[in-house]
C-alpha cells in the first residue's frame, strides 16, 4: 500500500494532483465564503468548518466508491438528442442550483443597496451547511473524477484530497474576510460562480469548456479589481489629506 513512497514518479504525481485539487477547490471556497457571510459572526467559523469537512467526507466517500463512479458515465436517458448519464445529471442539477443561488445573492445585494434594507438577511446555520453540502457533492464529483483519471494509486489520491481540503480550510476564512471587505469583489465572485454554473450545465451535455480559460479569466479579473481597490484607497487618502 505504501510502496509508492519510494517512487519519485509517485511524489511528482502527488504534487501535481494536490495543485489540481486546490485549483478545482477555488470555486468551492468562494461559494462557502459567500454563503457563510450571511450568518451571524459567531456562527461563521463553525459553518465554514462543517461545510469544508463535509467536502472532505464527500470526496473520500466518492473516491472509495470507484465502481459506482465508473457506472455514472453510463447513459440513463436521452434529452435533446444527448445521452444523459448520472454524472451529467449531477452536473446539470448542480449548475442550475449554482446559477439560482448566485442570481439570488446578486439580487439581494442590489435590492438591499437600492431599497435601503439590509441585504445580508441572516440565515440558519443548518440551512447554510445543507446548501454547502449540496454543492460539495457537485464539486467533489469533478474533483474525484480528475483524481481517478490522473493517478491509479488510491493512497496518493486520498492524500492529495486531504491536503487540498486542508488548504481550503486554512484559506477559507481569509478569502471570506477579503470578499466581505470589498463588495465589488463579492459581485465579481458571484459572477464567476454563475459562469461556473453555466459551465457545469453545458458539461452535462458533453460540451467541455477548458477550465484553464475560466481560472485565467478569474485570476486576471481579480488582479484588475485589486488594482482598482488600491487606486480607490489612494484617491480617498489624497482627498482626505
Amino acid at each position: 500500500m505504501f510502496d509508492w513512497i519510494a517512487s519519485p514518479e509517485s511524489w511528482i504525481a502527488l504534487t501535481t494532483l494536490v495543485a489540481l485539487e486546490i485549483v478545482l477547490g477555488i470555486d468551492n471556497i468562494i461559494f462557502v465564503s459567500i454563503l457563510v457571510s450571511r450568518l451571524p459572526d459567531q456562527q461563521r467559523e463553525l459553518a465554514r468548518r462543517l461545510g469544508i469537512g463535509f467536502a472532505l467526507f464527500t470526496r473520500l466517500a466518492l473516491l472509495f466508491s470507484l465502481s459506482w463512479i465508473s457506472r455514472l458515465t453510463e447513459p440513463l436517458f436521452t434529452l435533446m438528442g444527448h445521452e444523459i448519464s448520472g454524472r451529467d445529471l449531477v452536473l446539470i442539477i448542480g449548475g442550475l442550483f449554482l446559477l439560482y443561488k448566485s442570481t439570488k445573492e446578486i439580487h439581494s445585494i442590489i435590492e438591499g443597496a437600492e431599497g435601503g434594507m439590509d441585504a445580508r438577511v441572516m440565515e440558519s446555520l443548518i440551512g447554510t451547511v445543507i446548501q454547502i453540502g449540496i454543492l460539495d457533492i457537485v464539486f467533489s464529483l469533478d474533483s474525484v473524477i480528475t483524481a481517478v483519471g490522473l493517478v491509479k494509486e488510491l493512497a496518493i489520491m486520498s492524500l492529495a484530497i486531504i491536503i487540498a481540503v486542508g488548504v481550503m480550510l486554512l484559506s477559507a476564512k481569509s478569502v471570506g474576510d477579503f470578499i466581505d471587505q470589498h463588495p465589488t469583489l463579492k459581485m465579481l465572485a458571484l459572477s464567476f460562480l454563475m459562469m461556473i454554473g453555466l459551465t457545469l450545465i453545458v458539461g452535462g451535455f458533453d460540451i467541455e469548456v477548458p477550465k484553464g480559460y475560466i481560472y485565467f479569466a478569474m485570476a486576471f479579473s481579480v488582479m484588475v479589481e485589486v488594482l482598482n481597490i488600491k487606486v480607490r484607497k489612494k484617491s480617498e487618502k489624497d482627498n482626505s489629506g
